[in-house]
């Protein structure tokens, strides 16, 4: 059975655009790739990154995986793409976050879904509300742009305009 997983994608190291690229093709190999919001630029969040901005983005992909084999091959990506874990929320070339598995709810210490941090990140939720605006969060029952509006994270995130 096929599931819809939406997934975040960023990172602030080396050729920010061309590490989007290369995950965005790795997970477009592997999966079917449903929709994908535009690029969006945007400060570093949680205070620990100083390598500058991140670029972002959300994708929804279909899968037939479980959750944990789901997560093990976006490791693997991430890996593939130089990801180094020094430091938590810190610079890193590629992060691929699992935002939502379907409409599963999940307490496993490897995989908390939906992901906690949504709707505290700006960065997340304005890509989101851009390719799917009325999906609903499965605990709180809010829409992504419901959880927009009322996110307090105050870090500027705009639609990030490729220099020529």
């Amino acid at each position: 059975m096929e599931t819809k997983v939406v997934l975040g994608i960023g990172g602030n190291k080396g050729d920010r655009a061309s590490y989007l690229s290369k995950a965005r093709e790795a997970l477009s190999e592997q999966f079917t790739l449903v929709a994908c919001s535009q690029v969006y630029e945007s400060e570093a969040w949680g205070g620990v990154a100083t390598n500058g901005n991140f670029l972002n983005q959300v994708l929804l992909i279909q899968t037939s995986l479980e959750p944990l084999d789901l997560l093990q091959v976006t490791q693997s990506i991430e890996l593939e793409l130089g990801r180094t874990r020094e430091q938590h929320w810190g610079d890193r070339t590629i992060d691929i976050d699992i935002l939502y598995f379907g409409e599963l709810v999940s307490q496993d210490p490897q995989l908390l879904l939906p992901h906690p941090f949504i709707s505290e990140r700006k960065f997340v939720l304005e890509p989101m509300a851009e390719i799917l605006p009325s999906k609903k969060h499965p605990i709180s029952g809010k829409t992504s742009v419901e959880l927009l509006v009322a996110c307090t994270d105050l870090g500027r995130v705009s639609v990030w305009k490729q220099k020529e």
